[in-house]
């Protein structure tokens, strides 16, 4: 569990099949040990059905829990600058 922990810090939110490829470990033992990681808090996890071709697979998508992304470089909306000096007041 710790190796998948460890590659979602590191890669952000991935889909547990990607996890299994990446990683080495199995789909199965992949899903065991998110499922862990959901149960104590750890990692977020939601069911995925996605279609491509008109054939569905599904999949679970899988982040860290509580993490927030850094901001990306660039102008930020006119909205977005207005709510930021609100909270700096």
């Amino acid at each position: 569990m710790h190796e998948i922990l460890k590659y979602l810090k590191a890669h952000g939110e991935r889909l547990d099949s990607d996890i299994a490829k990446a990683t080495g470990i199995s789909l199965e033992k992949v899903r065991l040990g998110v499922s862990g990681l959901a149960a104590s808090g750890d990692v977020i996890m939601c069911r995925l059905t996605r279609f491509e071709g008109g054939k569905a697979s599904e999949g679970w998508l899988c982040r860290v829990s509580g993490y927030i992304p850094p901001a990306s470089p660039g102008r930020k909306s006119k909205a977005e600058t207005k709510a930021m000096n609100k909270a700096d007041n």
